[in-house]
């Protein structure tokens, strides 16, 4: 029984939320464990009974299917896996991967070449990172929230296949406009703040912003010269590279981090590092000591505005020739469960009994079947809980038929057999499931490194507290979570957002896991950050958001132990794509890309995921599904897409 300081008792750590920690690093290196032990088995199969996405807690990558993965990349996994069990299944596409990409790529498939599909998923929920927490408060009101990939951003820079797509299943994108309440915040005086913590700034000091930083960064804890410089940056950045020729300016931001910048460049005091350090993590995956100037501009850091450099870059820049663009949508296109709303609609479509409707309203709404989702009377089954551990084409795959596709599930190793296969996975897994390519192919794979995170929803059954802050959020520099916001204030047919301080909300935190070390690259950030992933329990989490919580809104009606009603982490292990970038990436934008081989299709399989474009948003997802399913078609069936990482090349304006 764990006993509970004073501390924890007064911030609720004592109260009925149920604990469940990570697997404190043994799915690192699980050997000669039984198979039967490595699947999810039928207890945590009985999850998807109890629905998913109302699951609490630790959510994210189930533990069972790391453990499969972990024991392949070990080598430990075919010593005990036995002899197959034919399940005698048939399909004329099986896709590996149950998120937005694979999803996409059996809609693909099934509008050009209609046929049997089975898709198969090692978690237990569908979607990949386009994860739904749900929650019903102890008032009986269902609040949602978004556990991973969260807008579908900038629609201006959708190719038409990704249109046509958010089209077949019942997307509209002008409904977002008054779905999404873009006065929600001015409505009710809410502003956004800074919460310093003792731990890094010497004391705990709240402070709400202002338009001027010359009125809020006074009452700071940051010293005098901290003070006047970040002063200076925000309100009035001066030409810190006087003298110099935009070309020359543009060259030396892309070879200078964003730390450097403050320091070097400007002559900054080094507390504005700290204050800064995170903020590029959330779009790059690596914070600014590894984070180039040029791309600190283009992700809106300040300090630029009076260099003359030209228009913002959308994505990122080169000497040799910049992408040059603004983002011209505003950032509403937005569900209430995220992109998991993206995810529901291709269920449906794919699946209409397993959620009934055709609108978004009810997308929303609709309470969707899980035991519907591998019917064998649907032309498209959804199999969860299974991790695929081989494909292997009968014989020659220039030749070949048929591909056997080999999984786990209940602890079983089963196969089935598919005419053509389109492996929707991590890039990194696809050399531990087959022999079948080159060498230079791995190597380009092994590339893609995911960047881990945490998203987190945090229930509470008021939000009287930001009222009387007058904030929808605060940063938080310096701490695990380094901020706190309220959800998205979206409203969807019957679902309704808050409106009075009275209402539930949920509160929405992220963690980009880097160590923000000089000289590491983006690379070997997010393996280190792996690691350190698997060393932090829920518990660790739970009294990390109580603490930060009740200091920031110290002096307010805030009470940790009263307030919250449930708490979802999901962990992302393996989070997003890492998109390129300098100065790690010296091959970029220019080119060969790494992805141009590692994508690259042979016999009667093909590779789609947000890997295949080095590009962590689901249009690009749903690209790479078009070309995938493309190329196992003959090419030229499914049009429109897009191979390019970022915004499509017709879009780009190429400035030298």
């Amino acid at each position: 029984m764990t006993t509970w300081s004073e501390r924890d008792r007064r911030l609720g750590m004592d109260r009925a939320i149920s604990r469940r920690d990570f697997l404190n690093g043994v799915a690192l290196t699980i050997g000669g464990v039984a198979i039967s032990q490595l699947g999810v088995g039928a207890a945590q199969a009985a999850l998807t009974e109890s629905y998913p996405p109302a699951l609490k807690n630790l959510r994210g990558h189930a533990d069972g299917a790391m453990n499969v993965g972990h024991a392949l990349r070990d080598g430990t996994f075919w010593s005990s896996a036995g002899a197959p069990e034919a399940t005698g299944e048939s399909y004329d596409l099986v896709v590996v991967g149950g998120g937005i990409s694979g999803l996409a790529a059996a809609q693909f498939y099934q509008k050009h070449k209609p046929g049997k599909v089975l898709i198969v998923e090692n978690n237990d929920d569908f979607g990949g990172h386009a994860r739904r927490n749900e929650y019903v408060t102890s008032a009986g009101r269902t609040v949602i929230g978004y556990g991973g990939s969260q807008s579908l951003q900038t629609p201006s820079y959708f190719s038409e296949a990704v249109h046509g797509l958010l089209e077949d299943v019942g997307i509209e994108l002008e409904k977002f406009d008054s779905y999404y309440d873009k006065d929600w915040d001015d409505a009710r005086g809410l502003g956004s703040a800074v919460f310093f913590p003792k731990e890094v700034f010497g004391e705990d000091k709240f402070v709400p912003e202002a338009e001027a930083a010359a009125d809020w960064v006074p009452l700071t804890p940051l010293n005098d010269k901290a003070k006047a410089d970040l002063i200076e940056l925000i309100d009035a950045p001066r030409d810190y590279l006087a003298g110099k020729t935009r070309e020359e300016k543009l060259k030396q931001l892309s070879e200078t981090t964003y730390a450097d910048f403050l320091t070097g460049i400007c002559g900054y005091d080094p507390q504005l590092v700290t204050y800064f350090k995170e903020s590029t993590a959330a779009y790059f995956g690596i914070g600014i000591e590894g984070t180039t100037a040029l791309d600190a501009w283009g992700n809106w850091n300040p300090g630029f505005s009076g260099m003359d450099l030209g228009e913002r870059p959308y994505k990122t820049m080169s000497p040799s020739g910049r992408l040059a663009l603004t983002d011209p949508d505003p950032y509403i296109y937005h569900f209430p469960d995220g992109n998991a709303g993206v995810a529901r609609a291709l269920v449906r479509k794919l699946i209409p009994a397993a959620l009934a409707g055709s609108s978004m309203e009810e997308l929303v709404s609709g309470k969707l079947d899980y035991t519907a989702l591998d019917d064998a009377a649907n032309d498209t089954r959804l199999r969860l809980n299974a991790s695929v551990v081989k494909v292997a084409h009968e014989g020659d795959p220039a030749s070949a038929e048929s591909v056997t596709v080999s999984y786990v599930e209940d602890g079983k190793l089963r196969t089935v057999s598919a005419r053509q296969v389109v492996l929707a996975c991590w890039h990194r897994v696809i050399p531990y499931l087959t022999n079948e390519i080159p060498a230079e192919q791995v190597t380009a794979l092994n590339d893609q490194i995911k960047v881990p995170l945490i998203y987190t929803n945090v229930l509470l059954n008021n939000w009287r507290a930001f009222k009387e802050a007058g904030i929808s959020g605060f940063d938080a520099p310096g701490l695990f979570f380094d901020g706190v916001s309220m959800d998205f204030p979206v409203s969807v047919g019957d679902y309704k957002f808050a409106d009075t301080p009275d209402d539930p909300i949920v509160l929405h935190l992220s963690k980009v896991v880097v160590t923000g070390e000089t000289g590491m690259s983006a690379r070997q950030q997010a393996q280190a950050g792996r690691q350190l992933l698997t060393s932090i329990s829920f518990e660790d989490m739970e009294r990390h958001i109580r603490d930060m919580l009740s200091r920031a809104l110290a002096g307010t009606s805030f009470d940790a132990a009263r307030d919250i009603e449930a708490i979802t982490c999901n962990r992302w292990s393996h989070g997003y794509a890492l998109e390129y970038m300098r100065p790690w990436d010296a091959f970029w934008p220019d080119g060969p890309l790494p992805i141009a081989a590692a994508r690259k299709g042979w016999g009667r399989i093909a590779i789609a995921n947000s890997d295949s474009g080095a590009y962590a948003y689901a249009h690009s997802a749903i690209d790479q599904a078009a070309r995938a399913v493309d190329e196992l078609l003959g090419g030229g069936v499914v049009t429109g897409y897009s191979t390019f990482p970022g915004p499509p090349v017709d879009k780009l304006d190429l400035v030298g």
